[in-house]
């Protein structure tokens, strides 16, 4: 076969018209082969000659996209000192754009024989791993823009590509559970009448099925065990995976786009899927073992883990960092994503040993002209000594605010001592994150994520039910600050139907009108149920999957209203954090721009907040002189709103504020239904909030009288005649 010498950069396959390149680091490499494999399995072999820095690399001006190819590494073997190469094993580029085939975990994947990990396996794993697949790199992206929706104005839709789809009716069925399904325009409908505009789906980076799930029955579900961090996911693709999945995943990308959604990739950045020391050798272990993972400094056999998976990327290695940058840049250039979410982002701050937030990889965020202008969001946590690290993160980012889903959960089900904490997610935990600089924005709330109860399993369950995962029930977590209203699971008492119905909205409109960024598990809006499952990691099954026959379409509408109230109130979705204090204000002195009330109308004093028994507070959001956009893009100056919260068991009579705040309010929300209807309350009224319920109150004007353009009043008018009145106006003339 004709070869010619190629260049080092990029590294990867790349496909420019004619011919291909290939490059592959390996520092620790004696010898490396390019395997290219047929139709029928036969493997062609190409030793490169070519080495510039560690980077192995040729050009083959006849190969085409479609080409399925992997690579040898020769190399010492001596895992006992961190050397892990053995040419037996066919292994996955790192930088491979697609990849075809799965694992199948015969022995011969393992470089070792089982029971003995440091004996030697030297069977050939042709044919039973996952192979790279040279892609056409070009799509026509013509008219594409990024939507570049400011953080203050999204709302994110977390969803899994799969379980989204898989069972919706309007979907093909040969487009269920693909990128194709998520692009179709049922989805993107829903999402539309829903209002959000993001979409974060669950990792689309080509990952690895565990063995012992397998084994079992189940499968990876989530998706959080990747090897190919260029390469979307193949199974998720309806057209084939000989490429084809590239050109999917854009024209999903650019659907999104035409409707104005951003696509946010959940990333897992921290660790692979070739697991701990008795781990499979499929990629990154027998190319450079020593450069792509945090081994144990004095036992170099053993693995670093901070993340749970037997594994950690060693972030201090500037080609693993290379590898991660040149990753993220790929998928916002070619892919046209908007933004990541990074699983475990403290790991990829371990540059050392603590979590460092002037590491490297931060250093790298932030100077790079591309990545920094996208969406980052962390997972602030891993599972490593001091990994909990909300709030902590350099001020280009935003966090999952995993203190803001306690809370609010805490306060739904009534525990005491939570007013104070309450209040401050409310308003977009200024305590984590003003003191950096950052703005309310920073906040990602949630009540519920892929990982946990969904919002209709959190008010029905006290306890997790994963007997369907294989683990005894022993798996997922066991203190999730739920409360079943009283029975245990599915019920046919009205009462607590009612209830549970009542609780899913207060959930749901503390979520959508709290300052901050708000983030919805799909499914949560149309009352999607696990069956009390909370970690459906390995239930790709109907226990995971939305059923949209089941669609609780009242509880959609209201998700949709409150959604709509958001983007059409600035007061909801501040750019700063609230200057306002609970404190005594002095007669004459000017509203602040937000004071929180006992049941009574007063200002909250330093006593009403210690009371550990409070479960009902009234808060009031000055919107005099906050301007924004409304839904239809008109300028708007917004009005003030009360929200008066009610997470006691029975009615709280609550008395109005008086009217220096509003003469008159009127209900715009009633997650118990009372009061949606009724006519304005003045000042001073007192308004009963039934028990576990949530009221928005919107100071009243009157309407403006509508002009009117027909052509009678026209007509009219040109006669001098009020078209309503009939009285005789006067027409000035030229």
């Amino acid at each position: 076969m004709e070869t010619w010498p190629g260049s080092a950069y990029p590294l990867g396959a790349t496909f420019d018209g004619s011919g291909t390149n290939f490059a592959l680091f390996s520092e620790s490499a004696e010898k490396v082969e390019l395997c290219l494999i047929d139709d029928d399995g036969t493997e062609t072999r190409i030793q490169l000659h070519e080495v510039d820095a560690y980077v192995w690399h040729c050009y083959l001006p006849h190969i085409q996209p479609g080409q399925r190819y992997g690579y040898r590494v020769h190399g010492p073997y001596d895992p006992a000192n961190g050397k892990r190469a053995n040419a037996n094993k066919l292994l996955l580029d790192p930088y491979a754009k697609a990849t075809f085939g799965q694992v199948d975990w015969d022995p011969s994947v393992f470089s070792y024989t089982f029971g003995d990990p440091l004996s030697v396996n030297d069977d050939d794993s042709l044919g039973h791993t996952m192979l790279g697949v040279v892609i056409n790199p070009f799509f026509d992206w013509a008219g594409d823009r990024h939507p570049k929706v400011p953080y203050a104005e999204s709302v994110i839709y977390e969803a899994h590509v799969k379980g989204l789809t898989q069972l919706h009716p309007d979907v093909p069925e040969d487009q269920r559970g693909t990128y194709a399904g998520v692009a179709h325009p049922a989805v993107i409908e829903h999402l539309l009448r829903l209002g959000v505009t993001a979409i974060e789906l669950m990792p689309v980076h080509q990952f690895v099925q565990d063995s012992t799930l397998i084994e079992q029955g189940l499968r990876n579900y989530w998706g959080y065990n990747t090897i190919g961090f260029f390469a979307p996911h193949n199974s998720y693709s309806s057209t084939g995976e000989l490429g084809q999945q590239v050109q999917e995943f854009k024209g999903m990308v650019k659907a999104l786009h035409d409707a104005g959604i951003e696509v946010i990739l959940d990333v897992v950045y921290n660790h692979t899927a070739e697991g701990s020391d008795l781990g499979p050798s499929l990629s990154f272990r027998g190319i450079d073992n020593e450069a792509y993972y945090r081994l144990v400094e004095d036992d170099k056999q053993y693995y670093m883990d901070y993340t749970g998976t037997g594994n950690t990327l060693n972030v201090r290695h500037p080609h693993s960092l290379q590898l991660i940058m040149d990753s993220l840049r790929y998928w916002v250039t070619e892919m046209h994503v908007d933004g990541f979410r990074f699983d475990l982002a403290s790991a990829l701050a371990r540059e050392f040993y603590d979590v460092d937030k002037l590491s490297t990889f931060f250093e790298l965020i932030q100077q790079d002209p591309i990545v920094s202008q996208v969406k980052l969001i962390a997972e602030p946590w891993d599972v490593g000594p001091g990994g909990y690290q909300v709030g902590n993160f350099p001020p280009q980012w935003t966090e999952w605010n995993g203190k803001y889903r306690d809370t609010v959960r805490d306060f739904w089900r009534g525990e005491p001592s939570t007013l104070g904490e309450f209040a401050s997610r409310f308003t977009g935990s200024a305590d984590l994150y003003e003191q950096d600089g950052r703005r309310p924005v920073a906040s990602i709330n949630f009540v519920t994520a892929h990982d946990g109860f969904t919002i209709a399993d959190l008010v029905s369950y006290n306890e997790k039910h994963n007997e369907a995962n294989g683990e005894n029930n022993n798996d997922g977590e066991s203190h999730n600050r739920s409360w079943n209203s009283g029975v245990e699971g599915p019920t046919d008492d009205p009462a607590i139907q009612t209830l549970r119905a009542r609780q899913q909205r207060n959930f749901l409109a503390t979520l959508l009108l709290s300052q901050g960024v708000p983030m919805l598990l799909h499914g949560d809006e149309i009352g999607r149920s696990q069956g009390g499952n909370n970690n459906t990691y390995a239930q790709d099954s109907e226990i995971s999957w939305v059923h949209w026959d089941r669609a609780d379409t009242p509880l959609a509408e209201f998700t949709s209203a409150i959604i709509r109230l958001r983007h059409e109130h600035p007061t909801f979705r501040r750019a700063r954090f609230f200057d306002g204090r609970p404190v005594r204000r002095g007669e004459g002195e000017p509203l602040p721009d937000i004071a929180w009330l006992a049941p009574d109308g007063g200002i909250m004093t330093p006593e009403d907040w210690d009371a550990g028994f409070g479960r009902a507070i009234g808060v009031f959001l000055n919107g005099n002189g906050i301007r924004g956009r409304d839904h239809r893009g008109a300028r708007i100056t917004d009005l003030n709103f009360l929200l008066l919260f009610n997470a006691h068991d029975d009615t709280v009579d609550f008395t109005l504020p008086s009217d220096e705040y509003s003469p008159e309010w009127e209900t715009v929300v009633d997650t118990a239904g009372a009061g949606a209807d009724s006519a304005p309350l003045p000042a001073g009224a007192v308004i009963p909030i039934t028990g576990k319920s949530l009221v928005v109150l919107r100071a009243f004007t009157t309407p403006d009288v509508e002009p009117d353009h027909s052509v009678a009043a026209s007509l009219a008018s040109l006669a001098g005649t009020h078209p309503a009145t009939g009285t005789f106006s006067r027409i000035v003339s030229s």
